[in-house]
């Protein structure tokens, strides 16, 4: 496996548009010398979709660093003749395995993509709008009106990377965390003798036998204090989160900071980071032995040498086995998306309130309101609704003003 690149990101901004729908079309069948020889509009393209969809082939959320807008394309017009408008096209968004996307503005959780092929439907095109051929009826012989296309979704969202490793690699800066997955697998790390040389993760696969393979992160030093933004390592713990197993390395070629010391202070960043944490398995092992100088009752290594490795990688794939097997077996994906709630009045002034929800809001959204015949369409729409009657109980009396996204109205109660 490859080390990722230079230009890798774990956090960017991401904005997604739905397309918008494409209007429905007014038109009547001309037969001969009828004038209007009945309605024939027809219904306009639903905008496009924006997917996010997990891919292992994408190491980093770099993509987006720099441009982070997403949208797809809106929907065709309808036509006369019943001839419907065409769809807009619908984007796929590769995102790497492990990213969580949240809400920019109010932190909630959106979606967890952690497999291959995840897939979460970030922004939902606008629907056509039906043509006027739709609203023939025994009342309406010439309907003169249609839809107009809806908007297409959007929103802002955060997307943060966590990576996906049987394994996280723990310890303090230049604890031998890049040389030992160097060794143990194909990737191939920066390595050098100062302090922060990783500044990025890394992931190598460590291949035992045909049967027997796990995932090791190297994740860049912590320092005391790295849980409250010291150092470099707090920018990378989220990437512990998912491990199943930890390995903490304590450096023996140092009598600066005592292993045991190293070892307190480590496991202390990681609770204060995340509790759980100290509860996933883990070994404690001591790096450099061919040069330590420091005191030690347990196990060592030498990533130089290859004393106590192969030890090391068979503990490790030991407990990554015992991990995936108490793992409970999932049920396919779950993808979290919001429901749509129903309707509800919000007080907006001492006689302004707005009417939300999504069933509602669509009503407005689609419909002409500048024509009569359309408006008289609308009150039919809300009264199938029960809205005069939700209204009703939130106490808007007659002469309040009533909002229905950027359409208002005079409210009267029915006689």
């Amino acid at each position: 496996m490859f080390p990722m690149s230079s230009g890798f990101v774990d956090e960017a901004q991401l904005n997604v548009r739905g397309g918008d729908g494409g209007a429905g079309a007014v038109a009547f069948r001309r037969e001969g010398p009828v004038v209007l020889g009945g309605p024939n509009g027809g219904d306009g393209g639903k905008g496009g979709d924006v997917w996010l969809v997990a891919n292992r082939n994408v190491a980093s959320l770099l993509a987006f660093r720099d441009h982070p807008h997403r949208h797809a394309t809106s929907g065709a017009h309808g036509k006369g003749k019943d001839l419907h408008g065409k769809r807009g096209h619908t984007i796929e968004v590769a995102v790497p395995e492990g990213t969580v996307a949240t809400d920019l503005y109010t932190g909630e959780l959106l979606a967890d993509l952690p497999h291959h092929g995840d897939r979460w439907l970030a922004a939902a095109g606008g629907r056509g709008g039906r043509g006027n051929a739709k609203f023939l009826s025994n009342r309406r012989r010439a309907p003169s009106f249609a839809e107009q296309g809806e908007h297409g979704e959007e929103r802002w969202m955060k997307l943060e990377l966590k990576l996906m490793a049987d394994v996280a690699l723990v310890g303090f800066p230049n604890v031998g965390k890049s040389t030992l997955i160097s060794v143990i697998s194909a990737a191939k790390p920066k390595i050098a003798e100062y302090p922060f040389t990783t500044l990025e993760p890394h992931l190598g696969v460590v291949r035992l036998d045909e049967d027997t393979e796990f995932v090791v992160a190297d994740i860049p030093g912590l320092i005391e204090g790295a849980s409250d933004g010291k150092g470099l390592g707090h920018q990378f713990l989220r990437h512990i989160e998912r491990a199943r197993a930890l390995c903490v390395m304590v450096d023996l070629s140092t009598d600066a900071v005592s292993p045991q010391e190293q070892e307190r202070i480590l496991l202390q960043e990681l609770g204060n980071y995340r509790a759980e944490l100290l509860d996933r398995p883990r070994v404690v092992v001591g790096t450099k032995s061919d040069s330590a100088i420091a005191d030690w009752d347990g196990d060592e290594l030498s990533a130089v040498t290859g004393q106590g490795v192969r030890e090391l990688v068979g503990r490790l794939a030991s407990i990554v086995h015992e991990a995936r097997e108490a793992q409970p077996q999932e049920d396919g994906v779950v993808i979290i998306r919001p429901e749509a709630e129903g309707a509800r009045v919000e007080r907006l002034g001492d006689h302004e309130f707005r009417l939300i929800g999504r069933q509602v809001e669509r009503v407005v959204a689609l419909n002409d309101v500048t024509t009569p015949e359309a408006l008289s369409y609308i009150d039919f729409q809300m009264k199938r609704l029960g809205v005069q009657r939700l209204l009703a109980r939130a106490g808007v009396a007659d002469g309040d003003v009533v909002w229905v996204a950027e359409f208002s109205f005079e409210y009267q109660r029915e006689a």
